[in-house]
Order: C-alpha cells, then structure tokens, then sequence
C-alpha cells in the first residue's frame, strides 16, 4: 500500500533485518495475504501492524497487480503483488516494528531516495508519469 499524504508525497520506510531487501526504501505497508483473508483485508491489517494506522477498505485504489520473477527457477520467487493507493486514514503513521524498519519517510515521487526496491519503483515511477498499466509483469526477459 502507498500511502500518499496531501503533499502528493509517498510514505516510504527503509527495510533492515527482513532478510529481502535490506537497506533498501519500500513501501511503508506490504506483507502476505494470510489463510482466508482477501487482499483488501490484508493491506488494512498491514497498516495497523507496520504503522499503527487505521486504513478503511473503501479507501485503498487499486493501482496495479504485478506479476514478478527473480527469473531463477525457484517458485519462492514467483510472485504476484496487488499495489493501492491510500490517501486517508487514521492515527500517525509510525515504526510498528522497529527491528524491521530503520524509519520512515514521505518523499515526493519525483524525489525518491536510493535505494528503493526495484519493482516497487516501477510502480511509484509508472504512478509519477502518470502511466501505471493496470497489469504488470517485473523481470522477465522481454518477449517477442
């Protein structure tokens, strides 16, 4: 989820001791669907977990789903992201899990910090120009 303030600035937080993407800047909420739980569910659980905000459903617009590849083989590494937008919420946004973010930030789009994590910046660069398809797919070998 992107949180976007009324600036026009995302919420951005740098990712540390994850494991995936450490030392990079990703977006402030984002995790996994969990059992029996729909995606719009899971990106507002993902905002009280992370950041100790309150986002309702209604208020998440889909911006694009995100078909990516390390494009090594291994299923772990296939994957498909469902990316929203959110302008209004409630509380603060703050580091909810301090040994998984080294902060957080608000950044305008066309003054993004390095690094941010490559499909993501896909996403935040296609959002800046105003040209995001509506479906995606990240690392692949072009085709054809």
């Amino acid at each position: 989820m992107l949180l976007i303030d009324g600036d026009g600035r995302v919420l951005l937080q740098l990712r540390q001791g994850t494991g995936y993407r450490d030392g990079y800047w990703a977006a402030a909420a984002a995790g996994h669907v969990e059992a029996d739980e729909p995606v719009f569910a899971a990106a507002c659980r993902e905002a009280v977990e992370e950041l100790g905000i309150v986002v309702e459903q209604r208020d998440l617009v889909p911006l694009t789903t995100m078909h990516r590849t390390h494009a090594n083989g291994l299923e772990i590494d296939e994957r498909v992201d469902f990316f929203f937008s959110c302008r209004r919420w409630t509380g603060e946004p703050r580091t909810m899990e301090p040994e998984r973010s080294a902060g957080l930030g608000w950044y305008p789009l066309d003054a993004l910090p390095e690094p941010v994590v490559p499909h993501e910046r896909f996403v935040l660069d296609g959002l800046r120009r105003g040209d995001l398809p509506v479906i995606t797919a990240f690392g692949f070998a072009p085709q054809r």
